[in-house]
């Protein structure tokens, strides 16, 4: 992954790793898994701390599974993971989506998980992911759409910290509304032939709720985010504490809810 003059929002704080390794094929990318063969070679970019890269891997074994992002210290979070489970048949590159390091024709799947949202250029860098993919290949592409989050009880700390990551994200130069968006980018970066889908995260359970929230009470106060707000004069420290606060009392709602909509798209080049 990279930026072409964006800011990357989240940082990798343990908080936000946390979110992040949490993330399986099952969960993350489902669309994908029916086009998946073995022996495929598949493009990973923006793997963040690689446990899809991983799970992405195993099922198209025994092809390669390139793992990119934007710096070598990055990267270095997915070759740990992948030598976790020691798997051999992962490489990895630093890699600028916007200017990919590939031949033509490289891969047979190039994917994105929660790209496109935090990049300068999404159409460019669908550009570069079609350039890459061999022909009768695919790009596969999954990003949120942080409007459509939903929520109940609709507490007004989750409505303020829906509020500051739209204006922060925006102001590195980001589109958190990107899932929505997926289908016109792709089209305008030259693809015909696309099938648009959508799934869900849910999380509604005590464990899921305590697991969410806290992750986020904590994230909100300690990851690049908090300290891009307040150092843009977005938020104060009290407004961080107000909304981590929030987070641990919607965690402990009987009835609380949250989903999280994301847009998908299969692209054949």
């Amino acid at each position: 992954m990279t930026t072409r003059d964006a800011v990357y929002t989240h940082g990798h704080h343990e908080s936000v790793l946390r979110s992040h390794r949490w993330r399986t094929v099952e969960n993350s990318a489902a669309y994908l898994l029916p086009h998946l063969r073995p022996g495929m070679s598949l493009l990973d970019v923006g793997c963040g701390p690689g446990t899809i890269t991983a799970e992405l891997a195993g099922r198209i074994a025994p092809g390669v599974a390139t793992a990119a992002e934007v710096t070598a210290e990055a990267l270095e979070l997915a070759r740990a993971e992948a030598g976790r489970r020691g798997l051999s048949n992962v490489e990895f590159a630093v890699a600028d989506v916007h200017a990919l390091d590939f031949p033509d024709d490289s891969f047979d799947v190039v994917h994105a998980h929660q790209v496109l949202q935090h990049v300068g250029d999404p159409v460019q860098a669908l550009r570069e992911m079609r350039r890459v993919c061999r022909p009768g290949g695919i790009v596969a592409v999954r990003d949120s759409d942080y409007t459509a989050f939903t929520w109940f009880p609709l507490l007004p700390e989750l409505e303020e910290w829906g509020d500051l990551y739209q204006r922060v994200a925006r102001a590195n130069g980001g589109e958190p509304d990107a899932g929505r968006r997926l289908l016109s980018w792709a089209h305008e970066a030259g693809f015909t032939d696309v099938t648009p889908t959508a799934s869900t995260w849910c999380f509604a359970t005590p464990e899921d709720r305590r697991w969410w929230g806290g992750m986020w009470a904590e994230r909100i106060l300690k990851s690049d985010m908090a300290r891009q707000a307040l150092a843009s004069g977005a938020a104060t420290e009290d407004d961080l504490r107000r909304i981590s606060r929030g987070w641990l009392a919607w965690a402990d709602e009987r009835d609380g809810w949250l989903s999280i909509l994301h847009g998908e798209l299969i692209c054949r080049p």
